[in-house]
């Protein structure tokens, strides 16, 4: 049994493997892009729309096929167009990830404990006197392409400089402050808003911007609201609120064990577990697809033990014996055409005439009803013979009449 469920795989090859890890990575990307964005529900509909195409020309439904096709020509062009901020975004994090500083081995990204209690404590002092403030926090993707206007500043990381950037006398207070390697990078930034206001809720401009920047990369926002008091942290797309600044810490210092994989001892475990049920979606429909559309093309051949009917007869005849009752057919085809054949889809019927005794019956594809999409190779034997003999009815006895 184990053999047999294992066979398939075993001609996946390495090329294969490859193929099925590269389209893993790309659908992993897909899945974890549409989280963040509105193209959630979007990809969802799609992906039905895409399945109910596939079993339409997987059972010859030709009509629902072609106005399908003509669905997809015009919805490829409509999702270009509505969603080219989501598509820029995904382009974007492909570049990032191939020119990470992290795999070029050029820095890494720490906080001391020192520098993480000093922003918690800040934080905390900002958010009891209701002083608005916004933090963002570098990770490992390149944030300049986000960032508009901004003043340089190149300082130490501290509790005084961050007040005063933040008091409501300062300059610029309203933007955001850039921390980059344990530095006070810039402030007075403009960070992108983000598009998503049911996350955002009751929160204001600071808090919208926080977001958007988190659905843009992998830093870390934190944001103090002015009217509330109330601490957020924004990051991969999500925004939660803080109670509290042991929290705040305990988050940063998450963070940034996140960000040097040398932190975690158990790095590849962490990493199979974070998303892990994107990760197994991705990885089966990889290999369903290489099933059906790789290993699926290719030309296979098999044989089928078909019964052999007849023409129907009068009821004065019958047929009293079929040889052989059943023959071995042969069809060839891409394999898919065989995922969902089933022996009643294929038929032989042969006619009959009305003379007693043997017929001998030559088989041809006439007599033959399977789908269209496989090919008739071969019909062992392509000779039948069929008993036929008419139905002798019984006629009663004369009545035999008593002698006077």
């Amino acid at each position: 049994m184990i053999p047999r469920i294992l066979a398939p795989f075993q001609e996946i090859g390495f090329s294969g493997f490859l193929d099925i890890l590269f389209m893993t990575l790309l659908i992993y990307t897909l899945l974890v892009w549409s989280k963040r964005t509105r193209a959630a529900f979007v990809l969802t509909g799609i992906l039905i729309v895409a399945g109910i195409y596939l079993l339409a020309r997987q059972f010859n439904l030709n009509l629902t096929a072609a106005i399908f096709e003509q669905f997809f020509a015009v919805i490829l062009v409509a999702l270009v167009v509505i969603f080219q901020g989501e598509l820029r975004y995904f382009f974007e994090r492909i570049a990032v990830w191939s020119f990470n500083r992290r795999l070029l081995g050029k820095e890494t990204v720490r906080l001391t404990r020192e520098e993480v209690q000093i922003l918690a404590k800040t934080v905390s002092d900002l958010s009891r006197e209701k002083v608005g403030a916004l933090i963002v926090i570098r990770g490992k993707d390149m944030i300049v392409r986000h960032l508009e206007g901004g003043q340089e500043c190149n300082g130490k990381l501290s509790e005084p400089l961050l007040k005063s950037i933040f008091d409501a006398h300062s300059v610029g207070h309203d933007g955001a402050v850039i921390i980059s390697e344990n530095q006070v990078a810039q402030f007075s930034v403009q960070l992108p808003l983000s598009k998503n206001t049911s996350k955002v809720a009751k929160g204001g401009t600071r808090h919208s911007a926080a977001l958007g920047l988190s659905e843009l990369c992998d830093a870390l926002c934190i944001v103090v609201s002015e009217e509330r008091g109330t601490i957020s942290v924004a990051r991969n797309g999500e925004l939660k609120t803080v109670r509290n600044a042991e929290i705040l810490a305990q988050q940063l210092e998450e963070f940034y064990h996140a960000m040097d994989p040398k932190l975690e001892a158990k790095l590849w475990e962490n990493y199979l577990k974070r998303n892990w049920r994107d990760k197994l979606i991705a990885l089966t429909l990889s290999v369903a697809l290489w099933f059906v559309l790789v290993n699926g093309s290719k030309t296979a051949y098999r044989t089928l033990s078909v019964p052999v009917t007849y023409t129907s007869i009068p009821a004065e005849w019958q047929v009293e014996e079929v040889r052989p009752a059943e023959v071995e057919v042969t069809f060839r085809g891409v394999r898919r055409s065989f995922y969902f054949v089933r022996k009643n889809d294929i038929e032989i019927s042969v006619p009959l005439k009305l003379l007693a005794g043997t017929q001998r019956v030559r088989l041809s594809p006439r007599q033959m009803t399977f789908p269209k999409n496989l090919l008739l190779e071969t019909i062992e034997p392509n000779q039948v013979e069929i008993v036929v003999s008419e139905v002798v009815s019984e006629e009663p006895a004369d009545e035999v009449k008593p002698n006077p």
